[in-house]
C-alpha cells in the first residue's frame, strides 16, 4: 500500500532543484553561483565572527523532521557539542513536541508505547485531533478494513469537521475547538462513576489518582456536553464504548499537539488509558501519529533545543557529562540551558540577539504562526543560510547563502516511524548537480571550524554506528541496529530492554533472547523515579484566543490528502495539483447565510494579525461557529491564502508548541466575479532572481 504522495514522488525529483551553492551580500541583490569552498568559507567565517563578537547564543540552526537520523545527529554534535549552543530546534517543535512532553511527564520518557498491529486487534479505536484518513492514509486503511470486518469493534472520531475519517466512525463527536480536555475528563468522570476502571493497575502502577478524581468530580455529563457542544447521549455512548472495551487504542496528531494546552491534552488522553489499564497490551495504548517521516528519529538524536542524543535532557548535568565524555569534549562544553525554540529564534531576530541563522529542509516562511511578524524578523537576520533540495521556496527569499541538499533517493540514511521502527533509506541514484547530503555539509563545516577529529565519518553508516552508542541503556536503546543489520534483516524496532529482562536475570541490560519490542511498558514498569505512571490532575483553560464580538468565529486549519506541508515538493507534481488545484474555506450554512456568502464566493478572513482570502465551500461537514482552510498554500502557489498569517504564536508552556489549530476571526464577502482569479500557479511566478547556469 502507498499513498498518492509516495506514488508520485518521482515526478518531483528533478523539478526546480537547487543545483549549486549560491550567495548574495544582501536580500535586495540577485544570487550568484559559487563553489562549495567559497560558500562554506563564507559560512565558517560568519560563525567564527558571530561567536567571537556575540557569543554562541547568537548562533541558531532550524532543522527538520525530513532529516535522516544521521543529519540530525551531526547537527547536534556541531551545534551543541562543538559550538556550545543548544540553539538547534526543528519543525518537529510545530508538530510533535506536545506528544514528547506528554509522554515524558506521564511515563518518564518519550516514545509511543503502541504499534501499528494494535490497529488490527483492538476493541475500540479512539481518534481525536486527527484526520487520519487523509493525513495517515495507510495506517487508517488498515484500521478501517479491520473495523469493517469486525462489527463489534467500535470507532470514535472527535473532530469539529465531518472528515473522511469521521465518516467511517460509529460515533462522531463534533466538539467545539478547545474543548478536548473537557471531553476527555467527562468520559473519565463517567468511567469513574460507573466503576469501569482498573483498580489493580491504578494501585500498583500509577501515582496521583486521588488528585485526578478530585478534578473529575467537576465534570458531570450536563456540564461537559454543554461546554463541548455535543449531546449528553453521545458523551455517554463514548464512555460506554470505553467501559465495554478490554483493548483500547487512542490515536491523535496535530489537532491535539498544536495547542496552547497541547501537553495537557496529551496527558488527558493518557489519563484514560491509566484509568482503564489499557497500556502495554495488544490492541492498547496512547499512540501519537507522527507528522513527519523522521520526527521520531529526531527525538532519538536529540533534535530539539532541550534534548541531547539518547532521550537525554540538556538540563540534566549527568546527561550533559555523558555526552561530553562520549564526544571527547571538556566538562561544561555543553550549555546547561535549553536553547532557543523555533519561536524564540524569531524573537531573537527581533531583539538583535540572533546574528546567524541556518535553516535546513523546512520552509518557515509558510509554516510559522503570526507569519507576517515572522517574515519581518527573517528579513532582519544579518546572515541566513538556507539548505534545501528545491528552489525557489518562500523561505529562500530571506537567505544570504543557498546550499543544495541531496534528498530521498540520493542519500542513504535512517528514519524512525511512529511505532519506533527504524528503516534504512538507501540511495539509488546520484545527487543532482552539486547537491550533498545534509550531514556531510554539517560535518564539513565542523572540520573547517577546527573540529576535524570529531567528524571523521566516511559514510552515513559510520555516523549511525556512532549515534547508536549514545542510546545504550537509554529508553530508546538502538545498539542492536546498524546499517548492515537493516540491509540484511530489514527494518528494526527498538524498545526498552531493561523492562523486557527478567528481574532475576544475570544478563540484565543486555539483549534478551525473547524480548518483544512491539509495545512498551508490557510489565507496567515506567521510567519514573518509582516506576509508576503519573496521572495528570488538570482543568482546561480553553483556547488561547477565544471568539468574541469582533472576531466571532474560530478558524482552524489542516492538511489535504494529496499535499503534505508547504508544497515544496507536492506543488511540483501535476497529478496532485490537479487533485487539489486551489485552497478553499469551509463554512457552515448557518454562518454563511447572514454574511451573504454562497458557494465559490471569495471570502476575506481577518484575525488580529492579518488577512487571507479563500473561495467559500459552504458545507454542513463543519460545526457552526468554526471555519476551516488547508495550510499548504504559500504565496508562491496562491494569492493571499497563507493561513498562518492569521494564527497567533501562543504556545504550550511545556512543549513550546504553538497553537496552530485555532484563532478568532471575522469574515467578509469580497465582491468579485469569481474566486478562481485569485489563484495562480507558483510555476508562473518568479518572485526573486534565480541563477540556473
Amino acid at each position: 500500500m502507498v499513498c498518492v504522495k509516495g506514488a508520485t514522488v518521482l515526478d518531483a525529483i528533478d523539478k526546480d532543484r537547487l543545483l549549486y551553492p549560491m550567495v548574495r551580500d544582501s536580500l535586495d541583490q540577485p544570487f550568484r553561483r559559487v563553489s562549495w569552498d567559497e560558500a562554506l568559507d563564507r559560512i565558517v567565517a560568519q560563525i567564527q565572527s558571530v561567536r567571537d563578537r556575540h557569543g554562541a547564543d547568537a548562533l541558531c540552526m532550524y532543522g527538520s523532521g525530513q532529516f535522516q537520523t544521521e543529519d540530525y545527529y551531526i547537527a547536534q554534535k556541531l551545534m551543541k557539542g562543538c559550538l556550545g549552543t543548544n540553539n538547534f530546534d526543528a519543525n518537529s517543535r510545530l508538530c510533535m513536541s506536545s506528544a514528547v512532553s506528554g509522554y515524558v511527564q506521564s511515563f518518564g520518557a518519550d516514545g509511543p508505547p503502541a504499534c501499528y498491529d494494535d490497529l488490527e486487534c483492538t476493541d475500540l479505536a479512539f481518534l481525536i485531533g486527527t484526520n487520519a484518513a487523509e493525513c495517515h492514509p495507510i495506517a487508517f486503511n488498515r484500521l478501517r478494513k479491520y473495523h469493517k470486518q469486525n462489527p463489534e469493534v467500535k470507532l470514535i472520531v472527535v473532530d469539529p469537521r465531518r472528515t473522511e475519517t469521521a465518516e467511517a466512525a460509529d460515533l462522531h463527536l463534533s466538539i467545539r475547538p478547545g474543548s478536548d480536555i473537557t471531553l476527555l475528563n467527562g468520559i473519565a468522570h463517567l468511567l469513574w462513576q460507573w466503576g469501569a476502571i482498573d483498580q489493580t493497575f491504578i494501585q500498583q502502577s500509577t501515582h496521583g489518582f486521588a488528585d485526578y478524581t478530585e478534578v473529575l468530580s467537576h465534570y458531570p455529563p450536563d456540564r461537559v456536553a454543554q461546554q463541548c457542544g455535543i449531546a449528553v447521549a453521545d458523551l455517554e455512548t463514548a464512555a460506554r464504548y470505553w467501559a465495554k472495551s478490554q483493548r483500547i487504542v487512542s490515536l491523535w496528531s496535530m489537532g491535539i499537539n498544536q495547542s496552547s494546552e497541547g501537553t495537557a491534552k496529551v496527558r488527558a488522553i493518557i489519563n484514560l488509558h491509566l484509568l482503564t489499564g489499557t497500556i502495554g497490551k495488544p490492541g492498547c495504548g496512547p499512540f501519537s501519529l507522527t507528522g513527519q517521516p523522521n520526527a521520531m528519529g529526531g527525538r532519538e538524536a536529540g533534535g530539539l533545543s532541550h534534548l541531547l542524543p539518547g532521550y537525554r535532557q540538556v538540563s540534566n548535568p549527568l546527561h550533559r557529562r555523558e555526552v561530553e565524555q562520549f564526544w571527547g569534549l571538556p566538562a561544561g562544553q555543553i550549555s546547561p540551558c535549553p536553547g532557543r525554540s523555533t519561536w524564540d529564534m524569531i524573537t531573537g531576530l527581533e531583539d538583535d540577539a540572533v546574528h546567524f541563522l541556518w535553516i535546513a529542509a523546512t520552509n518557515p516562511a509558510v509554516s510559522l504562526p503570526d507569519l507576517e511578524r515572522a517574515k519581518t524578523a527573517l528579513r532582519r537576520s544579518p546572515f541566513t543560510v538556507y539548505q534545501d533540495a528545491y528552489y525557489p521556496t518562500e523561505t529562500s527569499q530571506f537567505a544570504h547563502v543557498l546550499l543544495p541538499a541531496a534528498q530521498w533517493s540520493e542519500k542513504t540514511g535512517c528514519m524512525t516511524n511512529s511505532e519506533r521502527v527504524v528503516t534504512l533509506c538507501q540511495a539509488f541514484r546520484a545527487p543532482v548537480g552539486e547537491s550533498r547530503p545534509d550531514w556531510e555539509i554539517f560535518a564539513e563545516v565542523g572540520r573547517r571550524l577546527g573540529f576535524a577529529q570529531l567528524f571523521p565519518f566516511q559514510n552515513a553508516a559510520e555516523v549511525f554506528a556512532e549515534f547508536v552508542q549514545l542510546t545504550r541503556d537509554r529508553p530508546c536503546d538502538m545498539t542492536h541496529i546498524s546499517h548492515a543489520v537493516l540491509k540484511t534483516q530489514g527494518p528494526q524496532q527498538w524498545g526498552d530492554r531493561a523492562v523486557e529482562i527478567d528481574e532475576n536475570s544475570a544478563t540484565r541490560g543486555s539483549q534478551h533472547p525473547q524480548a518483544d519490542y512491539k509495545r512498551l511498558y508490557t510489565r507496567h514498569q515506567f521510567h519514573t523515579s518509582d516506576g509508576r505512571a503519573r496521572f495528570a490532575a488538570l482543568h482546561s483553560n480553553g483556547l488561547a484566543e477565544p471568539p468574541d464580538h469582533h472576531y466571532p468565529l474560530i478558524f482552524t486549519t489542516g492538511r489535504l490528502y494529496g499535499h503534505w506541508h508547504t508544497q515544496t515538493r507536492t506543488g511540483r507534481i501535476e497529478k496532485i495539483r490537479q487533485m487539489h488545484p486551489s485552497p478553499f474555506l469551509e463554512i457552515h450554512p448557518r454562518d454563511a447565510e447572514p454574511l451573504g456568502i454562497a458557494e465559490g464566493d471569495l471570502v476575506e478572513v481577518k484575525s488580529r494579525r492579518g488577512t487571507a482570502q479563500f473561495p467559500a465551500k459552504v458545507t454542513r461537514a463543519i460545526a457552526p461557529g468554526t471555519v476551516f482552510a488547508p495550510m499548504h498554500w504559500g504565496y508562491l502557489w496562491a494569492d493571499k491564502a497563507e493561513v498562518n498569517v492569521l494564527m497567533h504564536p501562543a504556545a504550550c508552556p511545556d512543549s513550546l508548541e504553538p497553537e496552530l489549530k485555532a484563532c478568532a476571526v471575522q469574515l467578509q464577502k469580497v465582491h468579485r466575479t469569481t474566486a478562481d482569479a485569485s489563484i495562480r500557479a507558483g510555476a508562473q511566478q518568479q518572485p526573486f532572481s534565480l541563477a540556473r547556469e
